[in-house]
């Protein structure tokens, strides 16, 4: 078999749809001998910064000297990106090996997509007697299937409003689904939440005798950065290898809940894991530069509180430029006409583009919501030619590709396949 036929078969699981629940997965990873009863883990859910966060705190880990594995979703181009040890992908012979010996039971069991790649991570983390694995959930928390771990924490990253038509309308209710993740014994790490949503976690912590953290506690923003005040940790100014103050939250949330996981209280070792985070993960999407001259940024907001966190970071330069170009595709499942209203007043053009997935907004049903918010647009079928013709035109220009990570991965594999990335390094 080749790694095509198996990432093929694996995809053909989405005819199963999304099923949320633990009764599949459960029965599966019995069937693998528990694999995930094997590493000590770090949970991590949350509407935005929770693949910032999961990475982060694996390379804070590595750093450390342990055995980290990284099971995040979804990948920008290849399948592999989603598992690692130490930023290393995990092996097309395993994928292949792991597919050929299980699929009959997968498909015979109807296990979606989401839960067959759980358990592939969860083994492949256990066949490498890895030290700690740090998982991300796919969706919500409660019924993900990454919750079949008893983690050393649990930690929320955000809640806001995302995936209505199944977490639920309201913060609340979000929450509920995103607390899930909590249980006995573990420790709970929150960043800054809502106060609604802030309430669910606290009641659900009490209702567990579980110890809560919360970023807001110890962090302050001053002129010079952010101070944090740790319970046996300070920092003056945090270092931050990305964008954005919302990352230095991030990466807040992560020192704290290494720290007070694992009692680790080496200042230089938790700024070394920060500043390496990009070398020890390979995090893409998050306010990435990748030309200069003219200006590219590939950013993975995929919803509004994600557009808010952009336009923080963006607003500060975007008048450094004569042409402010966005190119945006979405999931249609999300609050496109917020976010196109949010991002709207910061650029001179908006393109549209999409790509073959069923939920996937087309660009006719983009370009429909821009007409009911009388704003004009550009519709782009060809988007690495694009691309690369932005670049070659050295103006004062900049171009941000924005939105889903289904689509900027596949923006991005378009463009190494082309090889259009030899011209942005």
């Amino acid at each position: 078999m080749k790694l095509e036929t198996a990432i093929s078969k694996l995809y053909s699981l989405q005819k199963f749809g999304i099923k949320l629940g633990l009764k599949n997965i459960e029965k599966f990873l019995e069937l693998l001998q528990n694999p995930q009863k094997d590493f000590k883990s770090f949970h991590i859910a949350g509407s935005n910064g929770k693949g910032s966060t999961a990475s982060f705190i694996a390379s804070i880990l590595t750093e450390a000297g342990f055995k980290v594995g990284l099971y995040t979703s979804p990948h920008f181009v290849r399948f592999n990106e989603r598992v690692k040890i130490k930023n290393f992908e995990i092996s097309d012979d395993y994928i292949i090996g792991f597919i050929s010996k299980y699929f009959s039971y997968i498909e015979q069991e109807k296990l979606t997509f989401f839960e067959a790649t759980t358990a592939l991570a969860f083994k492949y983390f256990s066949d490498n007697k890895i030290d700690y694995g740090v998982i991300e959930t796919g969706l919500g928390g409660r019924l993900d299937a990454t919750n079949v771990i008893n983690p050393l924490a649990s930690i929320i990253t955000s809640i806001s409003y995302e995936h209505t038509e199944i977490l639920g309308e309201t913060l609340e209710l979000i929450a509920e689904e995103k607390a899930g993740i909590i249980k006995r014994g573990c420790k709970v790490f929150i960043g800054r939440l809502p106060l609604e949503a802030e309430k669910v976690i606290e009641r659900k912590c009490d209702e567990f005798s579980v110890e809560l953290f919360k970023i807001s506690k110890y962090g302050s923003n001053e002129i010079d950065g952010l101070k944090l005040d740790f319970p046996k940790l300070f920092f003056e100014n945090l270092p931050n290898p990305l964008l954005g103050e919302f990352q230095k939250y991030n990466a807040a949330l992560a020192i704290l809940t290494v720290s007070e996981s694992l009692e680790m209280l080496d200042k230089n070792l938790f700024k070394k894991g920060i500043d390496k985070v990009i070398p020890n993960t390979g995090l893409q999407g998050r306010y990435e530069i990748i030309n200069e001259n003219p200006k590219v940024i590939f950013d993975s907001a995929h919803n509004v509180e994600g557009v808010e966190n952009f336009i923080s970071t963006f607003a500060s330069e975007a008048s450094n430029y004569e042409k402010r170009v966005l190119l945006f595709g979405a999931m249609r499942d999300k609050a496109i006409r917020d976010m196109l209203s949010t991002l709207n007043p910061y650029f001179t053009e908006i393109h549209f583009t999409d790509i073959l997935l069923d939920r996937c907004a087309t660009i006719e049903q983009l370009s429909e919501i821009a007409l009911e918010l009388n704003l004009k647009c550009f519709v782009e079928t060809d988007v690495e030619s694009f691309i690369s013709d932005f670049i070659k035109t050295k103006n004062n220009h900049c171009l941000v590709v924005l939105g889903s990570i289904y689509i900027l991965g596949f923006i991005k594999e378009k463009l190494l396949t082309k090889k259009t990335l030899d011209i942005i390094s």
